[in-house]
């Protein structure tokens, strides 16, 4: 049965990968017998995933790909397809946050921004290798939500609605692609802990409070509880699994 988790000889692509979440998901696939092209904001910032690949014995390229920047983005996509002959799995891990902003204070610059980082960007990134994976008869994607789409939080609404609005466009690209034998699928994660998290996380108060809305097991998650997950997603495990978000929440949204 354990086979059904192997992803020897597959092509996959995560964006974000050289840090955090995506560090965890590049490694994870390449573990699981994948090989891996590193979607980078800065090409230069992917030695440490890149060696640490290339020592399991698959391939790694990284890619110069901020998100934010679509024309760079599709050059990406192509020279991963280029180079490993295709692209088997999509992971659409870049996107983020901001400095906690009410509603009332939201401009609109820094709304399009987050929504540009978090909706525009996994859209036309998905579209893209979309195309590709329609004409080579099959792929996965895995988009990133988080749990913030299915609660609110002060101060993060328009983050909220970001990852409310990759939930459900999930939904639709499962819909539309499935015909082509394309899985797509989110992950939705709690805090984690990750560079991203660690100033917030260092505030003892906050910290607790987010362990105690953690409500099942009150504590901070682990970038693998997220990156095995995505391993299921991509892998034949989940060929029956499409347009679901799953919730790494570790009870959160229980309560």
């Amino acid at each position: 049965m354990m086979q059904a988790f192997d992803l020897t000889g597959k092509r996959a692509l995560v964006t974000g990968a050289a840090r955090g979440l995506g560090h965890a998901i590049a490694l994870a696939l390449a573990e699981a017998g994948a090989d891996v092209a590193l979607g980078l904001r800065d090409r230069a910032s992917g030695g440490d995933i890149e060696s640490r690949i290339k020592a399991l014995g698959r391939r790694a390229l990284p890619l110069q790909m901020d998100v934010t920047n679509l024309p760079q983005c599709y050059e990406a996509i192509d020279g991963a397809i280029t180079a490993f002959g295709g692209i088997d799995i999509l992971v659409n891990n870049a996107g983020g946050g901001a400095p906690s902003t009410r509603l009332e204070d939201v401009t609109e610059a820094g709304f399009d921004a987050l929504l540009d980082f978090n909706v525009k960007s996994s859209f036309f990134i998905a579209q893209r290798v979309a195309r590709h994976m329609i004409a080579q008869g099959g792929g996965r994607i895995v988009n990133m939500s988080s749990q913030a789409g299915f609660v609110a939080l002060p101060g993060e609404g328009v983050y909220c609605l970001a990852k409310a609005a990759v939930a459900h466009m999930t939904k639709c690209m499962a819909v539309e692609w499935g015909h082509a034998g394309i899985n797509v699928n989110a992950v939705a994660p709690t805090f984690i802990k990750t560079d991203g998290t660690a100033a917030m996380l260092s505030d003892p108060g906050f910290h607790a409070e987010v362990v105690d809305r953690i409500a099942a097991l009150h504590r901070i998650g682990a970038p693998d509880e997220v990156s095995g997950a995505v391993v299921f997603l991509a892998s034949p495990a989940a060929s029956m699994v499409t347009g679901q978000t799953l919730l790494i929440d570790g009870g959160w949204t229980s309560r």
